[in-house]
């Protein structure tokens, strides 16, 4: 049975991060993954990367739609490794935090945590007020992991891509999806 990973993208900036974890999915043979995208998601992608909502679901080996609450996603029964919120609004975490399954986003997030799998959030937002972090504070105390897409300089980008790739492999780090190229590794400082 191949891995499976539940990519969610709600309508933060930075649709370019759920799009290339689907990609780097999709070259993987061993691994599937299930998407749900938020109508704010599909529309935040065609603001900031040209890519319509068919454009993005191509890249899933599974849809589901954000509404559907029955979904298998939805269920503790639907074995994977986790779930990536990517990026993930701060709508999206306070109703996360507060256990409100209100959509198939934040129904499969409250799964991956009664589950005890792995659920990560890129949280989009700055600055953050105390509500935001509030709610993160909640999300850990549950056992989600807060992920801000905050780039890394040490290994010196040059492109905005740089930037991105780093931040997707190091999530996908989080679940053991293995990935070439995306991460230089830290090798300590040398004199």
């Amino acid at each position: 049975m191949k891995k499976r990973l539940v990519i969610a993208i709600t309508g933060a900036s930075g649709a370019i991060y759920g799009v290339r974890m689907l990609e780097a999915l999709a070259r993987l043979d061993e691994w599937e993954s299930h998407l749900v995208l938020s109508a704010s998601g599909a529309l935040t992608a065609m603001h900031e990367l040209d890519m319509g909502k068919a454009r993005i679901e191509a890249l899933a080996d599974v849809v589901h739609s954000v509404k559907d609450i029955g979904a298998s996603i939805a269920s503790g029964s639907f074995l994977c490794e986790g779930m990536v919120i990517a990026p993930c609004s701060m709508r999206t975490l306070a109703a996360v935090a507060h256990g409100l399954a209100d959509n198939l986003v934040t129904r499969a997030a409250d799964v991956m945590l009664k589950e005890r799998r792995r659920l990560v959030l890129l949280a989009r937002e700055t600055p953050l007020n105390l509500a935001h972090l509030r709610n993160m504070t909640a999300v850990t105390e549950l056992g989600g992991i807060i992920c801000p897409p905050v780039p890394a300089f040490y290994n010196r980008p040059v492109s905005i891509e740089d930037i991105v790739a780093h931040t997707v492999g190091r999530t996908l780090d989080l679940f053991g999806v293995p990935h070439e190229g995306m991460v230089q590794r830290w090798q300590g400082i040398t004199a």
